[in-house]
């Protein structure tokens, strides 16, 4: 018999029972909540004369719909809530219900707060081995950690918060090879960029995808939540890193992190948390990174990218009908031509922010760029952490202080405008160049053109007011 792939091992370590149907059982360790579906999955639960199963292995914080605008926790703003018609209604739906079940909600004002998905690492609630599930499709970023997480429907949520189950039919398995080392300058965003532009964004097939190879163990463990984050946007069912000392030196002293004797006894079942050498996947691929440029997406799909320094494809070259009808439709949405070079197209706006790239090591390299610049006049540029820790350890550091010496908003946490439902938009076909994870059409607002990127090239850009290569600004 072969040896057993590391989803293999999380998966027999979760199944309660096989239904007969091709499906099985699985035991779910996490379940996150947010306002935007968390307080309704709740009250749902009442409707139907549930309750919840296991209260202390749920949690919930504010940050699909929340106001990022500084000053929002002031008590003469009615609740600091959102901006989003009816967003407060939800906001008070989920505190009202998550105290009146006993889940830990991590509030506007709770040092705790922030994107579910650089909050649950954060705390030490993903940890290796686990399962985790939340309504959002990108809950794939946490299995960076070495955990099953996977995104939900609010059906499925209800259904995992009153059995602490879920009925799943087994994904394949597909394993990345990323070889070789990443030129300066270029991150763990370029690296998922290219793979999805190589691939294409189907290129997952509904798998369980392993990152792996000498590129991604010499990634940061938050630097791989990026690489994970992008998983869904392969069509993945979600991305996986076999934990290594990285992973188990980050997690240790987390809030919800095993402690003492406990420590020691999950550090030795974690470290059994890889694949065998002889294990077999369904799909097998690999990418050398070590030739890789600073991405950038052209059209209105994450497979839309090219490097930095190349142009715009011509569908015309395209032999399958398809695909060159719907490259010809992203380029006539983002006003761009065949053949023309990406970098230099003036932009209106840049964000840096999502559960992509807004950890502190996201803030610190965009810092390193932004430091004694100032952003193109014209440009609106918003900083928004993925986490009120987050912000303030960037605080503690000064890096507030060159984001906005540079021209940059400097925001509370929160997903803000990753996408358009918060309340807030970029303005009508406003160009933008952003480290969020989707370009879709009107994504960031209407009729807005995203160009995805790294957080050092989106302050590269802010500063030239125009997509730019951040190389030769950091003497790379």
């Amino acid at each position: 018999m072969s040896g057993l792939s590391l989803f293999e091992k999380l998966w027999r370590q979760h199944v309660v029972t096989e239904l007969g149907d091709g499906a099985s059982l699985i035991h779910i360790d996490r379940v996150f909540l947010h306002e935007r579906t968390g307080g309704v999955a709740l009250r749902a639960l009442d409707e139907a004369g549930h309750q919840v199963r296991h209260p202390k292995l749920d949690f919930a914080t504010l940050d699909h719909i929340v106001d990022t605008f500084p000053g929002r926790n002031d008590c003469s703003r009615k609740g600091g809530g959102s901006l989003m018609p009816g967003g407060d209604a939800f906001i008070r739906t989920t505190r009202e219900q998550t105290a009146a079940k006993g889940i830990q909600l991590f509030d506007l004002g709770d040092r705790r707060q922030g994107i579910v998905h650089v909050v649950s690492p954060e705390q030490g609630i993903v940890l290796p081995g686990a399962t985790v599930v939340c309504p959002d499709s990108h809950t794939c970023t946490q299995g960076a950690l070495g955990a099953l997480a996977w995104g939900i429907g609010s059906s499925e949520a209800e259904h995992a918060l009153a059995t602490q189950t879920l009925r799943i039919v087994k994904p394949k398995s597909m394993r990345v090879f990323f070889d070789g080392q990443l030129a300066p300058s270029v991150t763990a965003k370029d690296m998922i960029l290219a793979l999805i532009a190589r691939d294409t964004a189907s290129g997952a097939r509904g798998s369980v995808v392993e990152f792996a190879g000498e590129a991604v163990r010499s990634l940061s463990v938050e630097a791989r939540m990026t690489l994970c984050n992008m998983a869904v946007e392969f069509s993945a069912f979600t991305g996986l890193i076999a934990p290594d000392l990285a992973t188990l030196d980050y997690l240790h002293g987390r809030p919800y992190a095993p402690k003492g004797e406990m420590w020691e006894q999950a550090c030795l079942a974690w470290r059994s948390l890889h694949s065998d050498a002889d294990a077999r996947f369904d799909f097998e691929t690999r990418l050398d990174v070590s030739t890789l440029a600073p991405m950038l997406t052209w059209g209105t799909s994450p497979q839309h990218a090219v490097g930095v320094d190349q142009c715009v494809p011509d569908p015309a070259a395209v032999a399958d009908k398809a695909t060159r009808e719907a490259m010809e439709k992203a380029l006539a949405y983002m006003d761009l031509q065949p053949g023309q070079a990406l970098a230099g197209v003036p932009i209106d706006a840049a964000f840096i922010g999502s559960c992509t790239n807004s950890r502190l090591s996201d803030l610190r390299a965009a810092a390193a760029v932004l430091g004694g610049r100032k952003v193109a006049p014209g440009v609106k540029a918003i900083c928004v952490p993925g986490s009120t820790q987050v912000k303030l350890a960037a605080e503690a550091e000064g890096l507030h202080q060159v984001f906005i010496d540079a021209g940059f908003e400097w925001r509370e946490s929160g997903c803000s405008m990753c996408f358009f439902a918060g309340g807030e938009s970029f303005g009508l076909r406003q160009r933008v160049v952003s480290s969020t994870n989707r370009n879709f059409e009107s994504r960031q607002g209407p009729q807005t053109r995203t160009h995805l990127a790294s957080p050092v090239t989106v302050a590269a850009s802010a500063i030239a007011g125009r997509l730019a290569d951040p190389r030769p600004l950091l003497g790379h």
